[in-house]
């Protein structure tokens, strides 16, 4: 990769509403991060920023505003899990996307391999110990080792396009 002589003029900043809006159409799933709270308390947020790294170690990421109380607990628990949503699951994930999360007595889970909060009805889940943490912007990027997985149900995903969740069409 070669990085440009700052001597060269640079292009305008790019407007953040029009990159919302042009990277709202690449059609993408949707998962809820948890962890253990500082208090005892699992925290949750939902994220469309999820990504496979590697398979060999196995490694994900996902991206979260470096504001994010989620955030700090994620630091503070050195795991998290990735727990993939069903197309039924659009009320959960609304829930979680909000500043104060959702409450998990209301939401059936037990705890993966690390003590993170696996939901119970999820698609699916990856169980993570946080391998290393980068600046990305307003956000950061949050490398994590999968340590524990498991498949939970068959159902549709739950997708993410222009700000809403368009039902799939899935043909066998």
């Amino acid at each position: 990769m070669t990085i440009s002589d700052s001597s060269e003029p640079r292009p305008a900043p790019v407007d953040g509403w029009a990159l919302r809006e042009v990277c709202g159409r690449f059609l993408t799933g949707v998962a809820v991060i948890t962890c253990q709270g500082q208090d005892g308390e699992p925290v949750g947020l939902t994220v469309n920023s999820f990504t496979s790294v590697s398979l060999d170690p196995p490694l994900v990421l996902f991206c979260v505003h470096a504001n994010s109380r989620a955030l700090a607990a994620v630091r503070t628990a050195g795991a998290f899990a990735v727990n993939v949503l069903a197309a039924d699951q659009a009320e959960l994930c609304r829930a979680f996307a909000a500043r104060e999360t959702a409450v998990f007595s209301a939401v059936a889970h037990r705890p993966g391999p690390t003590g993170s909060p696996v939901i119970g009805d999820a698609l699916a889940f990856l169980d993570c110990q946080v391998r290393d943490a980068f600046p990305g912007g307003d956000h950061e990027i949050v490398l994590g080792e999968v340590v524990g997985l498991g498949l939970l149900r068959e159902e549709r995903p739950l997708a993410f396009f222009r700000s809403v969740h368009p039902r799939l069409e899935v043909h066998p």
